[in-house]
């Protein structure tokens, strides 16, 4: 029987209905695992012993009532659990950094899913860099200079910031849009982290397609379309979930990053393909677990958590 310790944001608030931690939490419990979840500012390194403050958790599904949290417990986190899901949502700040090099400490001897050096290693919008001709043209840098290169060499194109999730900060600006400029000041304002640039794909009207990869094989694929005369097609963000099929074109880019998924200790991996392009490669806290449940009857979850029992049962 595996123990398991959750960090994530407030469990009370999750949607049942959509929330993929909630899913793999669910799983956990039917298989008979004890489940904690804890707040990751509640981590805490002291003599090379890391605990955090948990709670325990009984779970039911069913909306407005579908967790009993127990009373709270000190959690020795290489003692008293074999398993720690890092789930909390991003921003990917330096709070997030700092959460993966306490969870280093205890990794592998309790697995942490994902692994939490390659995590810090492995910002969606960056690992995607490692796969030359899978990816649209693409730039990361502040340097305005860089960045009106890039615009006018190829016009049409999507400005993000490099850490951001769910949509946040996406815009199209097209061949003739002047405010490039503008919106590099505005973003430098509240950050010094870079932007990413990147040549639009008219194939995203059809929608962004998110892939679920466990331990490196695909298992599955949701549509995420976006709203109409939008750009961003994440569900946070009004995209709408539909069934799809995976083509020979998404199994070859997941064919060519999957290895490397492995390798890294990437369990439970999202990817984003629009049209033939790999725009991101989502480790963080990846979503799309529930609609593709729902779509096909793949249940992601339950994948991720034999793969997770076959690792610890290679180890033992």
């Amino acid at each position: 029987m595996l123990r398991v310790a959750i960090q994530m944001d407030p469990i009370e608030g999750v949607n049942i209905e959509s929330d993929t931690t909630w899913l793999q939490a669910m799983e956990a419990q039917n298989r008979g695992y004890p489940v904690w979840v804890y707040d990751f500012r509640t981590l805490a390194l002291e003599d090379g012993k890391l605990f955090c403050r948990a709670f325990p958790v009984t779970l039911r599904q069913t909306v407005g009532d579908h967790v009993t949290i127990g009373d709270e417990v000190k959690l020795d986190l290489a003692g008293d659990v074999d398993v720690i899901l890092m789930r909390q949502d991003p921003p990917f700040d330096m709070a997030y950094v700092t959460a993966t090099y306490l969870l280093e400490t205890v990794h592998p001897k309790t697995l942490v899913v994902n692994d939490p050096a390659e995590v810090r290693s492995a910002p969606e919008k960056l690992l995607v860099t490692k796969f030359p001709g899978l990816t649209p043209p693409t730039l990361i840098s502040s340097d305005p200079v860089a960045l009106s290169d890039f615009h006018r060499r190829h016009g049409d194109v999507v400005l993000k910031p490099l850490h951001g999730a769910a949509g946040s900060g996406v815009v199209r600006l097209k061949a003739d849009d002047p405010n490039l400029e503008a919106l590099v000041e505005i973003h430098a304002v509240g950050s010094r982290d870079p932007l990413v640039i990147q040549k639009f794909i008219p194939a995203v009207s059809k929608g962004d397609k998110r892939i679920i990869l466990i331990d490196g094989e695909p298992v599955g694929a949701i549509n995420r379309i976006p709203a109409k005369d939008q750009v961003r097609s994440n569900l946070r963000v009004g995209g709408t979930a539909a069934p799809v099929e995976l083509t020979p074109r998404d199994l070859e880019i997941c064919a060519a990053i999957g290895p490397t998924l492995r390798d890294k200790g990437l369990l439970f991996v999202g990817i984003d393909v629009i049209g033939d392009y790999l725009t991101e490669i989502n480790v963080t806290s990846p979503t799309g677990a529930q609609q593709l449940k729902r779509f096909t009857g793949v249940d992601a979850a339950a994948l991720m958590w034999d793969a997770i029992e076959a690792k610890l049962r290679e180890r033992d």
